[in-house]
């Protein structure tokens, strides 16, 4: 068995370089991210390799907050994101992707490596399950950002925390 994988690909009607602010502010994340309730950043400064913030979500009818911490930052074309919990480890990988003008193409990879012994085999065996949900959940996020950058293009407006 592999560990889970899950991509999830999103056309924005936005210039990459909105869609990238849209992404990596993080304090103006919880009103753009419907499934973020709230975020506590714990580095000061741009976002960049090192930025560490907690970010508290509702994922399978349960709250749950993480720490994550950015290990890849090529702006505005690229970012990975890491997390663990539990004994998981947590990869997520942003890509935009300039396809027009005013056109970027958003891919969010995300992988998660369980613990192994009893608890990774359950992790495992029932990860269909989990995968589905966290597809459902990134194409939720990127649906959002798509609403908030393509809103704020139409009305000649900045994304919320954009300079």
């Amino acid at each position: 068995m592999t560990d889970p994988q899950v991509t999830v690909e999103r056309r924005i009607s936005a210039s990459v370089d909105r869609v990238w602010e849209a992404l990596t502010d993080l304090e103006s994340m919880p009103s753009v991210l419907t499934g973020v309730e709230s975020v506590d950043v714990l580095t000061p400064g741009p976002f960049r390799v090192g930025t560490r913030w907690r970010e508290t979500r509702r994922m399978l009818g349960k709250q749950a907050t993480e720490e994550m911490y950015v290990t890849g930052c090529e702006p505005p074309a690229r970012y990975v994101v890491e997390a663990d919990s539990a004994g998981t480890h947590y990869v997520s990988e942003f890509s935009l992707d300039r396809t027009g003008p005013q056109t970027t193409t958003v891919r969010m990879h995300f992988s998660a490596r369980p613990p192994g012994g009893f608890a990774g085999l359950l992790a495992k065996v029932f990860g269909g399950l989990g995968t589905r949900a966290v597809a459902r959940a990134i194409a939720k996020d990127l649906e959002d950002v798509a609403a908030s950058v393509e809103r704020s293009e139409g009305l000649g407006q900045t994304p919320p925390g954009a300079p």
